[in-house]
């Protein structure tokens, strides 16, 4: 079996072997306690011009765990609708009903009176909605 490995991956084991070694040596890395910490310092010290790949593998690692939380999140809202009604609904209304959870942020600034107005002249109702208190 080959070892096929891209210039690049290459060069981050060289680059990791090279901060390795020189961090251990270096007092101003000594005292941090995690890796948001030294990704900070390596800003600091513009070290992270000269260990770009290292510096974005620190990145990746510290964005990485939101990224999956959020991912998470929205599985888990998933299925707690989908539980709810029991699966008793389509997929299209379970896709409008994700994507109101998933932009929430986006759904709370819109004001609520100006959703009844547009349910409401969408057809002709028995009863008018009622207007909300502010």
């Amino acid at each position: 079996m080959e070892n096929r490995f891209t210039v690049e991956q290459m060069e981050l084991k060289e680059q990791l072997q090279v901060w390795i070694y020189e961090m251990r040596g270096n007092e101003a890395f000594s005292t941090l306690q995690s890796i948001g910490e030294v990704s900070k310092k390596m800003v600091e010290l513009t070290i992270h011009k000269s260990f770009h790949l290292v510096y974005r593998l620190i990145e990746l690692a510290l964005v990485l765990p939101v990224a999956t939380a959020t991912v998470e999140r929205a599985f888990s809202s998933m299925n707690i609708i989908k539980t709810d009604l029991r699966n008793k609904m389509g997929d299209d209304y379970l896709t409008d009903c994700l994507v109101c959870y998933i932009e929430r942020d986006i759904f709370q600034a819109i004001d609520n009176e100006a959703i009844m107005q547009h349910f409401q002249n969408m057809k002709t109702r028995r009863i008018d909605l009622p207007r909300l208190q502010k």
